[in-house]
């Protein structure tokens, strides 16, 4: 069994799965949504959520840096329900802060183009934030 990652934002998810044991997290996909259109990719988390047997989830949580909740940090609440109710499993909050930033200073480094940095850095940040949850738990 699994646990799947998830950087939640209004167009987009970044999706990672973590290892078999628990210890690594892996970038995996990209999901395209549409959250003003209410469009917000359940049915291929679905899909990735069978064929990678996630037992998990691990929702990105951006709370402000004096530790408010926001807008985006309510939008990962209200995506973190609808997933308890369409799978019920765990869900887990997990304080994203500068995870994003963290990933595109990451891609910057390795020199990676503006435009091959917009395809890949949702899926970064979510292995950001599921490898410092899987990290937590190590200790």
């Amino acid at each position: 069994m699994r646990i799947m990652g998830l950087d939640v934002g209004s167009k987009t998810v970044g999706v990672a799965i973590s290892d078999s044991f628990g210890w690594t997290a892996q970038g995996i996909e990209t999901i395209k949504i549409d959250e003003a259109a209410g469009l917000f990719g359940l049915e291929r988390i679905a899909e990735l959520t069978k064929e990678y047997e996630v037992n998990e989830f691990v929702v990105g949580y951006p709370k402000n840096m004096n530790n408010s909740v926001g807008p985006r940090g309510q939008a990962s609440e209200r995506y973190a329900e609808k997933l308890r109710k369409k799978f019920d499993l765990p869900v887990v909050l997990w304080d994203e802060r500068l995870t994003t930033m963290a990933a595109e200073r990451v891609l910057i480094e390795a020199d990676v183009s503006r435009k091959k940095r917009k395809t890949v850095i949702d899926k970064m940040a979510a292995s950001m934030i599921l490898q410092g949850f899987l990290d937590s738990k190590k200790m």
